[in-house]
């Protein structure tokens, strides 16, 4: 158990440093839409190059931010049942959530996205929009590589619901 603790804890700093390069994007994000709206009602100029760039970084940092978010416990969950639970049965729900529903998702999701991506890099894909960024596959190659970010922090979250688990209760340590 230890070394798959171990695991756990290198996929946890791994996704903790990409949470906080999403973070950094998120900032760029800001100013890039500040940028954009300056130039739009003050200036009366738009540019597709920028308006596509605010698109991209939001799909990057919504891929790479996803595995940062279910980390700190911060995604979508319908918490009716989940929030009245022990720790224990938390790790249950957690444990077995991941290995029927995430895990196998984030795989399907990884492996049906390769000739996605491995198509637009072959085609040297660009935006289809005059004047709009080049390397369209470059964005593309974002959704396996976000989704194995994810796919990593489900072992993690595993991991984690098996050491909980197993964990033997104070109660009967103490007794």
């Amino acid at each position: 158990m230890k070394t798959l603790l171990a695991v756990a804890a290198f996929i946890d700093k791994l996704n903790e440093k990409i949470g906080i390069f999403s973070g950094w994007l998120t900032t760029m994000l800001v100013l890039i839409v500040c940028y954009d709206v300056f130039t739009r009602y003050v200036l009366s100029s738009s540019s597709v190059a920028v308006q596509e760039l605010e698109w991209h970084l939001f799909a990057v940092i919504f891929l790479f931010g996803a595995a940062y978010t279910f980390k700190h416990d911060r995604h979508v969950r319908v918490d009716v049942f989940y929030q009245n639970f022990s720790p224990k049965h938390k790790a249950w729900v957690n444990f077995l959530g991941s290995l029927i529903f995430l895990i196998p998702f984030t795989i399907l999701v990884i492996k049906t996205s390769q000739i996605f991506v491995l198509n637009s890099f072959v085609i040297s894909e660009t935006s289809p929009d005059a004047g709009g960024l080049p390397a369209r596959y470059v964005l593309k190659a974002c959704i396996p590589l976000g989704f194995s970010f994810l796919l990593l922090q489900g072992i993690s979250k595993t991991i984690h619901s098996l050491s909980e688990i197993l964990a033997t209760p104070e109660s009967e340590v103490s007794a």
